[in-house]
């Protein structure tokens, strides 16, 4: 495989209609969880991936494995949990810029995950790791899995990625910030955002915050900043690479899965930095202008045409 990635994928229910939930009587089931949104990002793009988690022994949790396997993603170590069930949750589309997520996770089969769940030998057979900020909150006995199987992907030599996808519902300010800074010095390269380096650091200012992340370990830092793009830091250089410009955002939910699938995607090609990180801006671009978390991943030539039609000479 080319990359391997572990967490939580839940069901997500989204209202009909726009406005207040409460007013809401259809919903659309969809599924959702930012490994597997991550995941089917890449297989789109032609690569191969496995993911680690447990589902509920339930129908929703059968659904759900069902989808994500005919996405093309390896489910082989995905476990069905009897007592726990599926994760669910709500997305609220109150208008274009005012989207809520309401989780109702707590005790979820996925929350259950253990040391046990990884195995080292299908580890081994990937050449990254992929680890979210999510999963080590979902609980103690999760949060020492995230480290365990941080510790067994590096003794294999496997490049670790780590998106810190800080979800501040889910554990306290002291805990998230302490397991992300210590996540942070074992990964390889780390895909933050400008609000995740201000909590971890206290500092906003991209070119500061890149050299903290390297300062705390990381080889290679990638800085999300929305439109604008992003900005890429190495030892030895940084550059901003632009964003893509966007008409009308229909739900941003899900773009820094896809700017994270667009840019492993770029270095599994054997593409230099830069261009990887126009591929991740293009992905994350493209996400945006779907309703849902994984309908708007494109596959390769979509991308392709994407970036061409821009008409600028951001590869060159």
């Amino acid at each position: 495989m080319d990359v391997v990635t572990f967490g939580e994928t839940m069901v997500l229910f989204t209202p009909e209609s726009t406005g207040l939930m409460r007013y809401a009587h259809t919903f659309s089931r969809k599924f959702a969880g930012s490994e597997t949104n991550f995941a089917i990002g890449l297989a789109r793009l032609g690569h191969r991936v496995g993911w680690i988690s447990r589902v509920g022994d339930d129908e929703l949790g059968k659904a759900l494995l069902s989808f994500v396997r005919g996405e093309g993603i390896d489910t082989s170590c995905v476990r069905f949990d009897p007592e726990a069930p599926t994760g669910v949750f709500f997305k609220e589309l109150r208008n274009a810029s005012d989207i809520n997520v309401y989780y109702y996770r707590k005790g979820s089969a996925a929350s259950r995950m253990t040391s046990a769940d990884l195995d080292e030998a299908y580890l081994s057979r990937a050449r990254f790791l992929f680890v979210s900020g999510i999963t080590p909150a979902l609980s103690e006995n999760c949060r020492e899995m995230t480290l365990d199987a941080i510790r067994m992907a590096k003794a294999k030599g496997l490049t670790i990625v780590f998106d810190p996808n800080l979800r501040r519902k889910l554990w306290s300010e002291e805990q998230a910030r302490e397991t992300l800074l210590t996540i942070a010095s074992q990964a390889d390269i780390i895909l933050p955002g400008v609000s995740e380096g201000a909590f971890l650091f206290g500092e906003s200012d991209p070119h500061k915050l890149g050299q903290l992340f390297l300062d705390a370990g990381a080889k290679l830092v990638v800085l999300k900043l929305g439109k604008a793009g992003a900005h890429y830091f190495t030892p030895d250089e940084n550059r901003l690479m632009p964003g893509f410009h966007v008409e009308r955002v229909v739900d941003p939910v899900g773009a820094g899965d896809g700017f994270a699938a667009g840019f492993v995607s770029g270095l599994l090609d054997g593409l230099p930095i830069a261009d990887a990180v126009v591929r991740a801006n293009a992905v994350g671009a493209m996400v945006t202008m779907v309703n849902g978390d994984i309908e708007g991943l494109p596959e390769r030539s979509d991308v392709k045409r994407f970036i061409e039609a821009t008409g600028e000479d951001v590869l060159r």
